[in-house]
C-alpha cells in the first residue's frame, strides 16, 4: 500500500501541535498542520506582508549549506512514519530550496528546553532534499521505530503550506489493556482502514477519527451507486480483540445516509494478504440492519459473538455516508 494510505498524524484535528519555530514572521507555524487544503487570497495582506496559508519565515541574508529555519512538531499519536508530503502550494517565488526531517521519541510532554537540549536524541529521517514550488513533494521514510516529535528544517528560508506525515500508529498497549473496554478500531488505538469500495465524497479514514464529525465532509461518503452491489470498507483493528458493542453514527447525513449496514469479522492469521479475496471467510457480527438519518445507532444485544478477531468488513447498502464507526471491546 502507498504510504498515503496511512493516517496523517501531523493533523491539527487529530491533535498534532506545532510547538516551536525559529521564525514565522510572515505566516504562523500552526498552518503546517491545518487539515483543509491551503488556499490563496489574491488581495489579502497583513501588516507584515502578503497573507499566506502556510508557515513562512523572513528572508535570510546569510549564505551557506547550514543556513536554515526549523519547526518542532508534536505528532498527534506515537507513530512509525512511512512517508511525508511537503506541500508548497501557492509558494512560488518564496519556497525553500531544500528540506530535511529529524525525529525523536519522548515520554510525556517535554518542555521546549528539553526538546532543544543536548540530551534530546534526534535521529535523521530524511536527508536534505530539494523541493519544488507550488507542488506536493512526497518522500518515503524508512525508519521502523516509534516517533513522537519531529524537527522539520527548511533551507535557507521561505514558506511551506502543509506538512503531512503518514504512518502506523503505535499506542501505549499497557495503558490500553489496563483501561478495559476501548474502541478497537479507533485511529488513536492503532486502527486502520485498509481499503474501501469508494470514497468519492469523504475519506475512508474519517470513519475512525476521534470525536464527533463536524459536518458531512468529516465522514466516509460514497458516490451514488447506479448498478447492483453495495459499498464496503475493511478495517484492521489496532490489535486482535473481542467485540462487545458497536456504534454506527450517521450524523449530518440526512438525504444521503445508507438504507442499512452490516458488520463481519475474521481473524486474519493464515489468510491471504488481500482480504478482498473471495476465499476469505467472514463471520457475521451484526446482520444487515436498518439505519436512520442523522442518528447515533448503538448495538450490543444484536451482535453475534465471533470470538477474537483482527479485521472487520463494514458494509453499507447500497451507498451513502457514515460519520463514525466505533467498535468497543477488549484487546487480547
Amino acid at each position: 500500500m502507498s504510504f498515503q494510505d496511512f493516517p496523517n498524524v501531523a493533523s491539527e484535528r487529530l491533535g498534532a501541535v506545532a510547538l516551536w519555530a525559529s521564525d514565522d514572521f510572515f505566516a504562523e507555524k500552526e498552518n503546517l498542520l491545518r487539515d483543509r487544503p491551503a488556499e490563496w487570497r489574491e488581495h489579502d495582506y497583513t501588516d507584515r506582508g502578503k497573507w499566506m496559508d502556510g508557515w513562512e519565515s523572513r528572508r535570510k541574508r546569510a549564505i551557506g549549506p547550514d543556513v536554515e529555519d526549523a519547526a518542532i512538531i508534536r505528532l498527534a499519536l506515537p507513530t512509525v512514519i512511512r512517508g511525508i508530503v511537503v506541500d508548497t502550494s501557492f509558494f512560488r517565488g518564496n519556497y525553500p530550496e531544500h528540506c530535511s526531517l529529524e525525529g525523536a521519541t519522548f515520554q510525556g510532554l517535554p518542555t521546549e528546553e528539553e526538546l532543544s537540549s543536548d540530551a534530546a536524541q534526534w535521529v535523521p529521517l530524511l536527508p536534505q532534499m530539494p523541493l519544488a514550488g507550488d507542488s506536493q513533494n512526497p518522500f518515503p521514510i524508512r525508519y521502523d521505530e516509534r516517533i513522537t516529535h519531529l524537527r522539520f528544517k527548511i533551507f535557507p528560508d521561505g514558506g511551506v503550506a502543509r506538512l503531512r506525515v503518514y504512518g502506523e500508529v503505535i499506542p501505549d498497549w499497557k495503558q490500553l489493556e489496563e483501561s478495559g473496554q476501548v474502541d478497537l478500531a479507533a485511529a488513536e488505538n492503532g486502527g486502520l482502514v485498509l481499503s474501501c469500495s469508494d470514497m468519492f465524497f469523504g475519506h475512508k479514514h474519517n470513519l475512525i477519527m476521534p470525536g464527533r464529525a463536524a459536518n458531512m465532509s468529516d465522514g466516509w461518503e460514497t458516490k451514488r451507486r447506479r448498478g447492483p452491489g453495495h459499498d464496503w470498507c475493511i478495517i484492521k483493528l489496532g490489535r486482535p480483540g473481542q467485540v462487545s458493542r458497536v456504534e454506527v453514527d450517521t450524523s449530518h447525513f440526512k438525504g444521503n445516509f445508507p438504507e442499512s449496514c452490516s458488520l463481519e469479522a475474521c481473524n486474519a492469521q493464515g489468510l491471504p494478504t488481500d482480504l478482498t479475496d473471495p476465499s476469505v471467510q467472514w463471520s457475521t457480527v451484526l446482520p444487515r440492519t436498518k439505519l436512520q438519518a442523522h442518528t447515533r445507532h448503538f448495538f450490543a444485544d444484536e451482535l453475534v459473538d465471533t470470538g477474537v478477531v483482527s479485521h472487520l468488513r463494514f458494509s453499507i447498502f447500497p451507498d451513502g455516508g457514515v460519520s463514525r464507526l466505533r467498535i468497543y471491546g477488549y484487546f487480547y
